[in-house]
């Protein structure tokens, strides 16, 4: 399992990378907006400062059009180099700008993807990543986990190197579930990852344990 986190928070990106073995960090305009008046490439250099440089960084192009989007990820690719993948959104001009910009030698996470159809596109144009929108799926009365099940088949029966990397939970039985469908990797905000600790039978546990140590030992190791 690869997990990443889906922030641009300094502070919450530098906590859990002590916490967890995250292999990248992903980011789209949304998720830039929810830092303030910040300047993107400057706060994306300063994620890589925190993660190093073998985790991967995720960054969404924001044109709409094929020329555009192979333009805005020339400029990602400027400003930012190293384990890059651009993020562009499974539409009739991002397939077409997929296809391109595999052809320029780019890793690709494709993206917005709520749809088998979507994701089989995406695996025809060489995306390196398919990134299935969890939650807003089921939001669309449809089954997350037999789009992500049918997509890792297809990847598996073509022989294809492209990995899921499942993201838009809302809760940690979603990731767990959409892991259990097929996805390789997932992305998941820190709020997420804050309850999947927030169990209280975890720390009665801990606690239980330190008690119990204390109380036949009458002291700590040290």
């Amino acid at each position: 399992m690869e997990l990443m986190i889906d922030s641009l928070n300094l502070q919450e990106i530098e906590k859990w990378a002590a916490i967890l073995p995250l292999a990248g960090v992903t980011s789209n305009p949304s998720i830039a907006k929810k830092e303030g008046a910040i300047d993107f490439f400057e706060q994306a250099k300063k994620v890589r400062d925190i993660i190093g440089q073998e985790p991967s960084f995720h960054a969404q192009v924001v044109a709409t059009d094929t020329k555009g989007i192979i333009k805005d990820a020339h400029k990602l690719r400027d400003e930012l180099g190293g384990n890059l993948y651009v993020k562009v959104p499974v539409s009739k001009a991002g397939l077409t700008a997929i296809k391109e910009l595999k052809k320029q030698g780019f890793q690709i996470t494709a993206t917005a993807i709520y749809t088998v159809f979507q994701g089989l596109l995406a695996i025809e144009a060489g995306a390196d990543y398919l990134a299935p929108y969890y939650n807003r799926m089921e939001n669309l009365n449809t089954d997350s986990k037999e789009v992500i099940a049918q997509l890792a088949q297809a990847i598996q029966n073509k022989g294809r190197s492209a990995k899921i990397l499942a993201a838009s939970f809302k809760n940690v039985h979603q990731m767990t579930e959409a892991l259990a469908a097929g996805a390789e990797a997932v992305t998941v905000g820190a709020d997420v990852l804050e309850a999947g600790f927030a169990n209280p039978s975890i720390q009665k546990a801990v606690d239980d344990f330190a008690a119990d140590w204390k109380e036949t030992q009458g002291r700590d190791y040290i």
